[in-house]
Order: structure tokens, then sequence, then C-alpha cells
């Protein structure tokens, strides 16, 4: 086994890769809380409460935990998601008492001053204006948003501007006290540590933490939404996104989709950088992606271009994708794109944090373990045929187009007649 796990009687897990070639540790504390776990009322405020962790405890003021942190030489930062949120730190192997203490104390004892929130609550407001002001970013929001539009999973991560100026202290204790449990924690590290060691420092530091009871998640089952939306600004490029629901992260076709998605739009030989920038120039980034979360999935594919360039760069999606329903991919694209994806998921894994962020997701979505063997293995085994049934499935599936530019809807509508 390519990994350690314990599991302490409130229900936190542990798991711990152990690296002893090197000398930093990566840690993190993953819990099972993000944007989907949300209600209309609380809209943004898995994100907000992020912020708020740093903020203080009754013993430490953020200017402890910044100096703290610093003094220990300590990367650090959090981040949040549609289903978890993380908090992590990476550091030098000796720091690690010291290290998983602070993380602790602020994830499992905030205080929530509520000068400390309004401060804050500035700081998230313009941080979702910022989001707004940056059509690169704000379209992938506008897509999700159209994809999903009757489920909390279509919501943005940052939240509704109006709902984020509402909260309150003790909207922030109720929220805390809901999701930030044992249950719902999980502990993972990777580097030059011992598992035990570590279980440990977690026993004591976590005595407190009650067990909790996970909340059950709505399950969410996208078939398609809105065909389009649109969102005319002044803007110097249109950024477009088209895509389609796609599979969940336990799909088996999820590797497949992965290739798929690698050779249409995954990298400098892929179809459409191809077709869009080498060949015509008609844009600088042109991307593909998927994205599995627990029970759903996306796939997209962007582009920024500028706005007389548009109906051009509408008309390749669609050829693109019909080439895809008549013909599939060759051999010789699967098996290039399978060595590309497999080599940087190797380069990817040298590092501390990245083995540590794959532990920590993985469990937390609470999806089975695997090594990079048995991943790599994955890959191997996609043929011709599985590519040929992911295409099926997502072209039999209603698509969702957004852009944001200059042009009107009915000059948008009449661009994009022809992608279905």
């Amino acid at each position: 086994m390519f990994y350690r796990q314990s599991v302490l009687p409130n229900g936190i897990r542990i798991l711990t890769e152990e690296l002893p070639s090197v000398r930093s540790i990566a840690l993190g504390l993953w819990f099972r809380v993000g944007s989907r776990d949300e209600e209309a009322a609380t809209s943004g405020i898995s994100h907000f409460m992020e912020h708020m962790i740093f903020k203080g405890t009754d013993t430490r003021s953020a200017v402890d935990i910044s100096t703290e942190f610093e003094s220990l030489g300590a990367e650090y930062n959090a981040f949040t998601s549609k289903e978890y949120t993380c908090f992590y730190a990476r550091f030098v192997d000796d720091k690690l008492p010291r290290v998983l203490d602070i993380l602790a104390d602020i994830t499992c004892h905030p205080a929530f001053r509520q000068e400390d929130i309004d401060s804050e609550r500035e700081v998230v407001l313009e941080e979702i204006a910022r989001s707004e002001d940056s059509p690169d970013d704000y379209v992938f929001d506008l897509f999700t948003q159209a994809l999903i539009p009757d489920h909390s999973m279509g919501w943005r991560v940052l939240g509704d501007a109006e709902r984020v100026a509402s909260f309150m202290h003790q909207d922030f204790v109720d929220y805390h006290s809901l999701h930030y449990c044992g249950e719902n924690l999980v502990v993972s590290a990777a580097g030059n540590l011992d598992h035990d060691t570590l279980v440990a420092l977690c026993e004591k530091v976590f005595a407190n933490v009650p067990a909790g009871k996970p909340v059950k998640r709505s399950e969410c089952i996208a078939t398609g939404g809105e065909h389009h939306r649109f969102l005319q600004k002044d803007t110097e490029q249109a950024h477009i996104v088209y895509g389609m629901p796609s599979l969940s992260a336990k799909d088996p076709d999820r590797f497949a989709l992965q290739l798929l998605s690698c050779a249409l739009g995954g990298g400098m030989s892929s179809r459409l950088f191809l077709e869009i920038r080498e060949k015509r120039g008609l844009a600088y980034a042109v991307q593909c992606d998927c994205a599995n979360c627990t029970d759903v999935g996306s796939f997209l594919i962007y582009t920024g271009t500028r706005p007389a360039n548009v109906a051009t760069v509408l008309e390749i999606f669609q050829n693109e994708m019909e080439k895809l329903r008549e013909g599939g991919l060759t051999q010789e694209e699967l098996d290039r794109n399978r060595d590309f994806i497999t080599g940087q998921l190797l380069l990817g894994m040298e590092g501390t944090r990245a083995r540590m962020n794959r532990l920590g997701r993985t469990a937390v979505m609470g999806n089975p373990l695997r090594s990079i063997d048995e991943v790599l293995q994955e890959y191997n085994a996609v043929s011709l045929e599985d590519i040929d049934r992911v295409i099926a499935k997502l072209l039999d599936t209603p698509s969702t187009l957004t852009i944001i530019s200059p042009y009107s809807d009915e000059e948008l509508e009449s661009m994009s007649e022809g992608l279905r």
C-alpha cells in the first residue's frame, strides 16, 4: 500500500504518504463542505468561511497566525471548491507539531468576531467584483450556472454579493458547527514524516472536535440546462465556453474522457489548438477541460477571440464536434495523448504538495485511493472503442453555450444557429 490510514474515535481520517528522501512535509486539512452544501440564503458562506478561518481564534489574532506561519518558514493557504474546503501548509519536516497546532486551532476554534467579519466582508466583495470584471474568469461561472440552473452545484463558489453582504456572527457559528466536524474532516500529509507520530499529534489537537454527522447532499443529475446564456459587455475579446454535462468522478469512463479532452484541446498539438491558433491565428488561448464531481461532471471548450471572429470560432467548434461524431480519434492521437497525460501525471507527483492534494481530495470525495501505477494502468487500458462510447455519451447530451462579448443576444443567436 502506498499510503497509511487511521481513523480517530471522532471520525477524523488521517492519511499519509511517507517520502523519506525529502525534507519537506505538505499537510492539508480537508473539510467536506463547499458551495453545493449551501442554501439560497447562505450562498457564498463556504468561501467567506475560508477567509474567516484566518482571522483569528480566542488565543490567536490574524497577525499572530501569519507571524507564526512565517516564523516557521511555511507556505500556507486555503481554497474552497463546490464540494470541499482545504487549508494547507508546506514546511520543513521538524516543524510538523507547531504547524499542525496552528491549522487545528484556526479551523476548529475560529472566533468569528463581528469586527473581523465586517472588515473581511469588504475583501470578499472585492474578490467577487474582480471576478465579474474578469470575463475570461466569469464566463466559466456563467457556463456552470446555465448548465446546472436548478441545483447548488451550478452556483458560484464566491457566492452572491447581496448574500455575502448580509452574513453575521451567528451565521458563521451555525455553519461551522454543522460542517466543521470530525466526520467531515480528512487530514492528509506527504513527505518526510512518520504516520504514527502524526496520528498521536492529531489525537491531541483534535481531541475536542465533535464527531458530528455529515449533512446529506441532494443528488445532482445534470441532463442539460439552458441552451445558451449571453452577457453583453464592452470587451476587447469575446470569451466563449461551449460544453455539456459529463461524467462523474466515479464513472469508469472518466479516463477515456480525459484522453478525449486532451486530444481535442489539451495541448499544443490538439485539434482545436492547431485549427484555431496555429492555422488561423484566431485566439491566443484554447483549452478543453472536464470537471468530475461526486455525482455530475462537465465537459467544455474555452477560447477568447476578437468579436469579429466569434462566428468563425463557433463554426470550428461545430465542425470539430462533427468530426468526432463521424470518425472519433485515430490510434496515433490516442497513443500520443496517453503518453502526454501519463507523463504529466508522473511529473506532477514529484512534489509533496501534489501527493498530499491527491490523497486528501480523493478521500474527502469518497473515491477509492489508487497508486500511481494503478492510475497509469487505467489510462493504458483505454481503447478507441472506449473513446467512441464517450463521444456518443457527450454528443447525445444537450449542449450549453455561454459568451461574454459586445454583441447582443440576437446577434449571438444568429451566429450560433449551427452549433447544437
